[in-house]
């Protein structure tokens, strides 16, 4: 009876939990089989057999197929869970990192392949990002600085069209883009000749728009584009 006792206590005790295969979810992420590897992947996410290094794996691999489907909140969500479990990833954060920029919010972005170059100085994509983003902000930095300035020294403007120039932010700009095409045009000409005849041209524009300005039927704003329409050619360039 004891022995029946026995045998039957041990037939009911709970078989081990069996931990989660990460292989299907995986093998789904890396044949960019993006809808099948999503469902794979939350699964085993969901799963709690599953163990941490799988999970951070599968993580990556649903954060890489949201990226890839654009859906950047969601793949930032993920690497954020992966950083969370393992902070040692410089790929994830240099992953982030690009997801983060791609959102427009440079600073994390910026800081995110920092990150990544801190864990790994030699992660060459985490230092060409963080160059190329450098970079970038130095130039928005360099605009945002001469953002509504002309060309010329607004407090020397004595013409009543320059004074009109200055106290306008999208004619400051025009004027500016249009000085700075006509000197590449300028700079760029085939010989000494021809870029005396461009800034010819330049110095005629000028001296039309000053005698024109405030007579009927003159528009400064359609005159500055079509000028600086010519010096960029039909195609912006």
């Amino acid at each position: 009876m004891a022995l029946a006792q026995h045998a039957f206590a041990t037939s009911v005790e709970p078989l081990k939990d069996v931990q989660a295969d990460p292989a299907p979810c995986l093998t789904a992420a890396g044949a960019d089989d993006n809808d099948k590897a999503v469902d794979l992947c939350t699964a085993l996410i969901d799963n709690e057999n599953t163990a941490k290094p799988d999970r951070v794996k599968a993580l990556i691999a649903r954060g890489e197929v949201y990226a890839r489907k654009d859906m950047v909140d969601r793949a930032i969500s993920d690497y954020d869970a992966v950083l969370r479990l393992d902070p040692t990833l410089a790929d994830s954060f240099n992953a982030r990192g690009e997801l983060w920029r791609k959102k427009g919010d440079r600073p994390k972005a910026l800081a995110d392949f920092g990150a990544a170059i801190k864990l790994n100085p030699g992660h060459a994509a985490a230092r060409a990002n963080y160059k190329s983003l450098a970079l970038e902000l130095e130039r928005l930095g360099a605009l945002m600085a001469v953002a509504g300035k002309p060309s010329f020294n607004c407090a020397k403007a004595r013409r009543a069209v320059e004074k009109v120039i200055c106290a306008n932010p999208d004619l400051a700009d025009l004027d500016r883009e249009i000085f700075a095409a006509n000197a590449r045009a300028v700079r760029e000409a085939e010989n000494p000749r021809a870029a005396r005849a461009l800034q010819r041209e330049q110095d005629e524009f000028i001296a039309r728009r000053n005698a024109q300005f405030g007579r009927p039927g003159y528009d400064l704003p359609t005159a500055m584009k079509r000028r600086l329409q010519k010096l960029n050619g039909v195609d912006g360039y």
